[in-house]
């Protein structure tokens, strides 16, 4: 494990990959990797880019990562996948969706499983995003499903959340209204050569004007501001989401997307938001793994006193209840926990 470790942290891309597979497969020893390689993180822009399905999030992050490359950056990609229902493994993780960085080293390209969790989002996904900024790359960029509202998970793992939106009917900026719209701090309307899109980035800024949460840092403004490049700030009042088209299958208004990416990361500096965002992170992650581990004993402990059917059993026949049977399951947790206390 140490080997491992030691590799990762020398720049080798196979130990890389290695180590975000024990990560994703939550092998033997994956906590102790990850621990190890916290340290060494905090230094890597990490950019959320999420939207609903057909939006064109893959190609503009191929575009992307070929344009910070090009600017001499290295670049970790994550794609959260649908989960398949009968490996758990990711449906589209075979296909080759970076066909602007094949070949590219210093573009590292992953997909992941969903695992069934709300957003697309896995624990195991903000641990690779530590392998991936422990490793030394200066962007990691993740991708998330596309699943509505759910998607709001990302804003535990991502300093800068872009949100696209294609042009249409109206349909997809009105399922923002289900929560989406408030993680935002970036806003893209891609395919923006297509009919409709005047109108979509007129209904994003209407919807932006009005709505009435700080979004994912920041007080809630009044003025939207269209960015092509520019500042999208107001010291006054909060950040003030960016609208950005693009047509990403021609790379066009990529720099005008790194432009508002570059103007939030000034932004949360300035700010101070930085730190309050990675403190808020922690504590999301934290309490995560508090809840994930905490299953897992109350789960050793009902089987310790027979098994939830047993329960059920008694439940079904009135000899006892619902409520009873969670005091009897947690009472000799709460007794250790009380004789710790004392």
């Amino acid at each position: 494990m140490s080997e491992l470790v030691a590799d990762l942290l020398a720049g080798k891309h196979s130990a890389l990959a290695r180590v975000i597979t024990k990560i994703e497969n939550r092998s033997p020893g994956y906590r102790e990797v990850v621990s190890r390689l916290h340290e060494h993180a905090g230094d890597a822009e990490v950019i959320g880019v999420t939207g609903s399905p057909g939006a064109g999030k893959s190609t503009l992050v191929d575009k992307v990562a070929a344009r910070l490359r090009e600017q001499g950056h290295t670049v970790g990609v994550i794609a959260i996948d649908p989960s398949s229902p009968y490996s758990g493994g990711a449906v589209l993780g075979d296909r080759i969706r970076m066909a602007s960085n094949a070949g590219d080293m210093d573009v590292f390209f992953r997909s992941m499983s969903a695992r069934g969790s709300l957003g697309g989002l896995s624990t195991a996904t903000t641990d690779a995003v530590t392998a991936l900024d422990a490793f030394g790359k200066d962007y990691v960029i993740v991708e998330t499903v596309g699943a509505g509202q759910n998607e709001v998970d990302i804003v535990r793992t991502a300093d800068t959340v872009a949100v696209l939106v294609p042009p249409g009917s109206g349909d997809d900026v009105q399922m923002l209204k289900a929560g989406i719209l408030e993680i935002g701090d970036v806003f893209v309307v891609n395919k923006a050569d297509l009919d409709g899109a005047d109108r979509t980035v007129q209904q994003l800024r209407e919807m932006l004007q009005g709505r009435s949460s700080a979004g994912h840092h920041g007080a809630s403004g009044t003025e939207m501001v269209e960015a092509a490049g520019g500042n999208g700030t107001d010291e006054a009042d909060g950040w003030e989401p960016p609208i950005v088209e693009t047509v990403a299958n021609r790379a066009e208004g990529v720099e005008a997307f790194l432009g508002a990416i570059d103007d939030h990361g000034d932004y949360l500096d300035r700010t101070g938001g930085r730190k309050q965002q990675a403190r808020d992170r922690f504590a999301a992650e934290i309490r995560t793994l508090l809840r994930e581990d905490a299953n897992g004993l109350l789960a050793d402990e009902l089987e310790r006193q027979g098994g939830l059917d047993a329960h059920v059993d008694a439940v079904m026949a009135r000899e006892s209840d619902p409520y009873t049977v969670v005091d009897e399951v947690l009472s000799p947790l709460r007794e250790c926990l009380d004789d710790e206390g004392a």
